[in-house]
């Protein structure tokens, strides 16, 4: 199949960290690609050098695409004082070019010059091929399908809101429809309308897309590929057949881990046992018959070396396993059982009228042992403020907050440790035990290796700082869990667990959550939080 994007053995560092290392990869034409991982690990970095604006400092990236690339950057902002129109006509500003140079050569050939007749009719092919008859059609039609469609084209960039600048470049950049589309997150300020749109959009379109995403809901609708960064160990592996496929090969991946940990424990019981049994079996056995000696002590000399040989064959089979072990599987997520277990009835968490000046209006809330209460509403409506209240990471100007039981939190930034504490000493922090319990317990959970163990916390990225809070909360018995945005920095498969290990917790969880797959699944009570009320559902 041929390739329109390739990375051959691509590394890069920033400041001596290393991002990617020796990643190689390849995407065909037409491919809706997810670039997928936690927080930190590289996928915006990868993004940015499929689309020339960060160069590897080793390997190569070839791109092929007469059509031109689009890059939505996640972080960039278009001058405040440029306007609606001109923020689109930079986007078109190639296809413009091109549609410029072919009235001239019209122009040129109806006077009976053809020397450009072979330029116009290159010309010509991209311009078709982008699209550029229906290029301003494109624009109204994103436009109204992000939301924009009522903001006047002379309004300036400055005057808009933050996440409808963010819409406005998506805008533009689909309206241009290069060959190729390189996205960074296009999913974030996006209400449920305008992500259908753009779902259904990059599905019909053609050419070829790219997309860096959380968001798990578009990538099981817009994605027919995904590469996954590993953020551990700087390397990129590619899954076929969209999202469903790359739940099913981590399944498949788990259970071949599981098998080749059960064979390498099984050969390592069967060498010792054969070792130890034919250690014992220093004669042949059979009994002199014919009174000759010499021949009976030849054969059992033969006999004895010849089971001295083959101790030493089990035992040589049996250092290099132990040499080269296969670690055990960790196992799936579990939250500790909950301290109330045996006591499932009764209030564990009643909050009464409490209110934060500026920050949450005055809220009620009550929540019995195992309940889950899903927290949602717009940006600024209070939630994180909410769950520190509840936490008693912060004290309520008015109101009060009632605990029973053991109550743990985790916010949206953790801090899990201090930066020159190493992963195991941030993790261990003020619990009993020695260091190889508490190594045993971190590596059983399976969210670090041993050799990330000794990483300061100052070094980790941010996915792995949530990674080494979770470990914390995941690691002790709670009655009530508050947490807030928890899907945030994890990769999408680490996000499945945790949501598992949650339907699987018995005690009380108030849960805060833009994530729309959480969302959609939860089958709890929800609050929802607004600018002016509160409300119950």
């Amino acid at each position: 199949m041929p390739t329109q994007i390739t990375a051959r053995s691509v590394s890069k560092s920033f400041d001596g960290r290393t991002v990617l290392d020796s990643v190689t990869c390849s995407l065909a034409p037409g491919e809706r690609t997810g670039i997928i991982g936690e927080n930190g690990s590289g996928k915006s970095t990868l993004l940015r050098l499929l689309a020339g604006r960060e160069q590897p400092d080793e390997g190569e990236i070839v791109v092929r695409a007469a059509g031109g690339v689009g890059y939505l950057a996640q972080d960039e902002r278009p001058a405040p004082r440029s306007t609606v129109q001109q923020v689109i006509d930079r986007a078109l500003g190639e296809l413009r070019a091109v549609q410029r140079r072919m009235r001239r050569l019209e122009a040129s050939m109806a006077e009976g010059d053809t020397a450009g007749l072979a330029e116009y009719g290159g010309l010509l092919t991209v311009f078709e091929l982008r699209g550029g008859y229906e290029a301003d059609a494109r624009v109204e039609r994103a436009l109204h399908g992000l939301g924009l469609g009522l903001v006047g084209r002379d309004r300036t960039v400055g005057t808009l809101s933050g996440g409808e600048q963010v819409r406005l470049r998506l805008a533009a950049v689909l309206a241009a429809a290069p060959e190729i589309l390189l996205l960074d997150e296009p999913t974030n300020h996006l209400d449920e309308a305008a992500l259908r749109w753009l779902e259904d959009h990059l599905r019909t379109r053609r050419g070829s897309t790219v997309a860096v995403s959380h968001d798990r809901v578009f990538l099981e609708r817009v994605a027919t590929s995904l590469l996954e960064v590993d953020a551990d160990r700087h390397r990129v592996v590619r899954y076929g057949n969209g999202y469903p496929g790359y739940l099913a090969e981590r399944t498949a991946a788990r259970h071949r881990w599981v098998q080749a940990y059960d064979r390498w424990r099984t050969d390592i019981d069967r060498l010792r046992e054969t070792a130890a049994t034919t250690a014992r079996q220093v004669a042949h056995g059979r009994p002199m018959k014919d009174g000759n000696k010499m021949a009976y002590d030849r054969a059992g000399g033969r006999v004895q070396q010849s089971l001295a040989g083959r101790v030493r064959n089990a035992e040589e089979r049996l250092r290099r396993l132990l040499a080269d072990p296969v670690p055990p599987p960790p196992e799936p997520l579990l939250f500790a059982p909950a301290l109330r277990t045996g006591h499932r009835e009764g209030v564990v968490l009643d909050a009464t009228d409490i209110a934060v000046t500026g920050r949450l209006d005055r809220t009620r809330l009550t929540l019995t042992a195992g309940e889950h209460l899903l927290v949602t509403g717009p940006n600024g409506a209070g939630k994180s403020t909410l769950l520190r209240v509840l936490a008693g990471d912060i004290a309520p100007d008015g109101g009060s907050v009632t605990r029973r039981g053991r109550v743990g939190y985790l916010s949206q930034d953790p801090r899990p440790g201090a930066p020159q504490e190493t992963v195991l000493a941030a993790f261990a922090r003020g619990r009993a035990g020695d260091a190889d319990t508490h190594t045993e317990r971190l590596l059983s959970l399976g969210l670090f290796e041993r050799d990330r163990l000794t990483v300061p916390v100052g070094r980790l990225s941010t996915g792995q700082r949530q990674r080494l809070a979770l470990a914390r909360l995941l690691s002790e018995p709670w009655d009530v869990l508050l947490l807030d945005e928890p899907t945030n920095h994890l990769s999408p498969g680490l996000v499945e667990e945790l949501e598992t290990a949650l339907r699987g917790f018995a005690g009380a969880v108030v849960i805060v959550s833009h994530d729309r797959r959480l969302r959609g699944r939860h089958r709890g009570r929800h609050l929802a939080l607004r600018a002016t009320a509160r409300a119950a559902v």
